[in-house]
């Protein structure tokens, strides 16, 4: 399965030697070479960037390893296929607009038999993590269709979605809207907290003990 990485900061920051662990197991240290991506949240701005390649061998991976990127809330993610074609469009992390904010979505897993009813957000792709996050934020629009709740009603509104399509099989996410960092654990997520900074991943990317999984949105 697919191996996911994220940063929540106090202040603008960057993953740093973090993510040249976590790109190395793109191709080299580990199987996971069918595309990656990340993205950069800094207040209601995203920029995201993905490459159907391998990490060790996209060029754009490189760039970033380079002259890495600050930010308060950053997603990655690097692909070993289990739905979905080897395709630019199947590359995590995903990206829509909700309540004039930019969501970005990351997921590990597989979900099976999981065909959900047509919303408002539609997938682009052929994969299963894509239709998920679709369904999450049609779902989301529909039950606040006049903007934002307040955070604690969001939690456990996206807490409530996320167990329901976890029914379906492994759900590990990660999602933000540039304000806050959801992560949802079905398996095995690992975080660490330090200096004003929370990092979650799949698999530890340092020599730091993490802290216990956690399933449920936070």
């Amino acid at each position: 399965m697919c191996q996911l990485l994220g940063l929540n900061s106090s202040l603008p920051a960057a993953l740093g030697p973090f993510f040249d662990v976590f790109a190395e197991r793109g191709g080299r240290t580990d199987e996971h070479k069918d595309g990656w991506g990340i993205a950069f949240h800094s207040g209601k701005r995203c920029r995201l960037f993905t490459d159907h390649r391998a990490a060790i061998d996209s060029p754009l991976a490189a760039r970033i390893r380079r002259r890495p990127l600050r930010a308060r809330n950053i997603l990655a993610h690097i692909r070993k296929a289990t739905q979905g074609r080897i395709a630019l469009e199947n590359s995590h992390p995903f990206a829509r607009r909700l309540w004039d904010q930019t969501w970005s979505f990351a997921h590990n897993g597989d979900l099976k038999a999981f065909a959900p009813p047509s919303g408002l957000y539609r997938p682009q792709g052929d994969t299963d993590s894509e239709a998920a996050f679709c369904h999450l934020l049609s779902r989301l629009a529909q039950r606040f269709p006049h903007g934002a709740p307040a955070p604690h009603v969001l939690r456990a509104a996206m807490a409530e979605l996320a167990a329901e399509i976890a029914a379906h099989g492994t759900f590990n996410f990660l999602l933000s809207n540039g304000d806050t960092l959801f992560a949802h654990c079905s398996t095995n997520l690992h975080y660490r907290l330090a200096a004003g900074r929370a990092i979650v991943a799949t698999q530890p990317v340092d020599d730091t003990p993490a802290g216990p999984r956690s399933p449920r949105a936070n």
